[in-house]
């Protein structure tokens, strides 16, 4: 669940150019270091759900593959928040 910490950091976040930046801000990296978090939960979770993610450019799983990562993903930073509000 540490991966799970570091990565909601960027829950509200927009990715551009390989880049995470808050929305409607500068093109900055708020935390550098919670990327590699963020990209590390992606593939335990594409894990998870069954879709094979490869090093490098995946821009050519389906969108169904992609929402399912996606999905997974929010679900759990969700669950993360209310144990930690209890």
């Amino acid at each position: 669940m540490i991966v799970l910490e570091k990565a909601m950091v960027f829950s509200s976040c927009n990715i551009t150019g390989g880049e995470k930046t808050m929305a409607n801000s500068s093109n900055k990296k708020l935390v550098p270091e919670a990327m590699t978090a963020l990209d590390k939960f992606k593939y335990e979770v594409a894990s998870e759900v069954g879709v094979n993610l490869k090093d490098g450019y995946n821009g050519d799983i389906s969108a169904r593959d992609a929402g399912k990562i996606g999905g997974q993903m929010v679900k759990k930073m969700i669950e993360q928040a209310e144990r930690n509000m209890k």
